[in-house]
């Protein structure tokens, strides 16, 4: 009996890999796409993209033509294609409005950008692609089952860009360049008003304030010594237990001792 099942097994096998070479050789769609099928439902999908890939061109306009590329898109997904995937799924919203499908494939393709999306050190293209079509997805299907996750996506990508704008601002500071970080750093503050890295923000900017007064010809270190002095308040406005307020007192020490020479 257990040999009769071994042999009835390899029987099976090497009987699938037979039907799906034959598909792949006939010039038969119909068949084609029956095979494919047989494949995506088995899970084998690398199997079930290179037969979708020869029907496709040809099959728009046919019967079956919805199932085949939902089939097609999913198939893509599933094999981490995210770009091809995005793609599909875009043409299958596109090409099938009325479809019971039409919100799952609006809502992948935009989730393939947000897969494809990097760290935030890198550049943000993909990411601010994942960002406007998944805001497109949430205001077209605003009481979509897949809201939740949506706006889940949401948050993670513009915690990336916000990241990525708030260490490109920060990246002054660490070069020595403080009056271009003071810029940068504001101009994050007031693009980012929100961003949970306004503390952090406003840290560099004191700091960057400080350290330019400290390095300013003495026409200009009044002037500059009172403006580190205004970014230490703003600091300690944001947050007066600030994870910096050590490190702030002591600048804040010294910028004072430092305008003394001033008022004499």
């Amino acid at each position: 009996m257990k040999k009769f099942f071994i042999f009835f097994t390899i029987v099976l096998i090497f009987s699938s890999c037979s039907e799906y070479q034959k598909a792949m050789k006939s010039e038969d769609v119909a068949k084609k796409f029956a095979v494919a099928e047989k494949q995506y439902d088995k899970k084998k999908y690398d199997k079930a993209i290179r037969l979708y890939e020869q029907i496709a061109p040809v099959y728009k306009g046919k019967p079956q033509a919805e199932k085949m590329f939902y089939s097609y898109s999913q198939s893509l997904y599933k094999t981490k294609q995210y770009y091809l995937a995005g793609y599909q799924f875009e043409s299958f919203a596109s090409s099938y409005p009325k479809s019971e499908k039409v919100e799952e494939a609006a809502f992948l393709g935009a989730k393939c950008f947000s897969e494809l999306s990097p760290r935030y050190s890198l550049d943000q293209t993909d990411t601010d692609k994942a960002t406007t079509k998944m805001q497109e997805f949430i205001d077209t299907y605003p009481t979509s089952a897949y809201l939740t996750e949506a706006n889940a996506v949401m948050k993670v990508m513009k915690d990336k860009i916000e990241k990525k704008y708030f260490e490109n601002a920060k990246q002054y500071n660490t070069i020595a360049d403080y009056k271009a970080a003071q810029i940068a750093l504001d101009n994050f503050i007031s693009d980012f008003p929100g961003t949970p890295y306004k503390e952090d923000a406003l840290y560099y900017k004191l700091d960057s304030a400080y350290k330019l007064a400290l390095n300013s010809v003495p026409q200009k270190m009044q002037e500059r010594l009172m403006v580190a002095k205004t970014a230490y308040q703003g600091l300690v406005k944001f947050n007066a237990s600030s994870k910096f307020k050590r490190n702030a007192d002591e600048m804040l020490a010294n910028i004072d001792k430092d305008l003394q020479q001033f008022s004499k």
